[in-house]
C-alpha cells in the first residue's frame, strides 16, 4: 500500500493513554495498522491540570465497572496488580501529560508511537504499573530500542510541543464533533476527515476493517 500511487489510507485516533475505553480499542488501531492503514495519534490531555485524578475509593469505584466492561467486550486485559495493587495506591496521581510527552518523545526520535501506545496501556491496566511514572516511562521506551539518553533528553525539552499538541487535539475534536476518547475519523484521498463509529466494533477487529474498506470505497 505504501506507494505514490496507492497511498496509505490515514486513521486518525484522538486518545489519551490514561483512558480506559482507548485500551479497548488498541486492537482495532492494531488490525487496522497490519492491513496498511497509517494511525495518526492526537492526544487530548484528559487527566491533565486541574482534571488531574488522585486514585481514591470514589476513583476506584468509578473505573472498575468501565474497565469490567471493557475486558468482557473486547478481552483486553486487566490485572490483579491493576484492581489491587494501582487502584488501591492512594499515593498515585494520575497525570496525562508524562504518557503524552513519551508519545511525543518516542515519535521525534523515530520510534513506533502506536507500539509505544500499547505498551504504556498493558504496563498501566495488565501490570499494575502507572502510566504517569516517569521511571516507568522510560523503561518501555527502552524495551523499544529507544536510546535511553535520547529519550531522556527529548521528554526534557519539549514540555511546549506537549502543550501545543494538546491544544491542536482538542480543536480536531471539535472540528470534527467528537465526543469524548477515543475519537476516530478517516482521512480520504482528497484530505477531508470523517467521524467513525468504532465503538461498535470493539473486540471485533475483522468486521472493523470490512467496515474501513466500505468507507474506503
Amino acid at each position: 500500500m505504501n506507494t505514490t500511487e496507492n497511498p496509505p489510507a490515514v486513521l486518525h485516533a484522538i486518545i489519551d493513554p490514561l483512558c480506559g475505553w482507548c485500551y479497548a480499542a488498541a486492537p482495532l488501531f492494531d488490525a487496522a495498522a497490519a492491513a496498511g492503514f497509517t494511525i495518526k495519534l492526537h492526544a487530548g490531555g484528559m487527566l491533565t491540570g486541574p482534571r488531574r485524578k488522585q486514585i481514591d475509593n470514589q476513583w476506584r469505584d468509578y473505573v472498575m465497572p468501565h474497565d469490567q466492561r471493557i475486558a468482557a467486550l473486547t478481552g483486553q486485559a486487566f490485572g490483579e496488580n491493576y484492581y489491587e495493587g494501582l487502584l488501591r495506591d492512594t499515593s498515585i496521581l494520575l497525570d496525562s501529560a508524562p504518557p503524552i510527552w513519551a508519545l511525543l518523545a518516542v515519535a521525534a526520535l523515530g520510534g513506533d508511537d502506536l507500539a509505544y501506545l500499547h505498551a504504556v496501556q498493558l504496563a498501566h491496566y495488565r501490570d499494575g504499573k502507572c502510566a504517569s511514572d516517569e521511571n516507568n516511562l522510560q523503561l518501555l521506551a527502552e524495551k523499544l530500542g529507544i536510546d535511553c539518553a535520547a529519550f531522556a533528553g527529548e521528554y526534557a525539552e519539549n514540555e511546549e510541543t506537549l502543550y501545543q499538541h494538546i491544544v491542536a487535539s482538542r480543536a480536531l475534536m471539535n472540528q470534527l464533533g467528537a465526543q469524548g476518547f477515543p475519537s476516530v475519523a478517516l482521512e480520504t484521498s482528497e484530505g477531508h476527515l470523517k467521524l467513525l463509529n468504532h465503538s461498535r466494533f470493539y473486540g471485533h477487529p475483522s468486521e472493523w476493517l470490512e467496515y474501513l474498506n466500505q468507507q474506503l470505497s
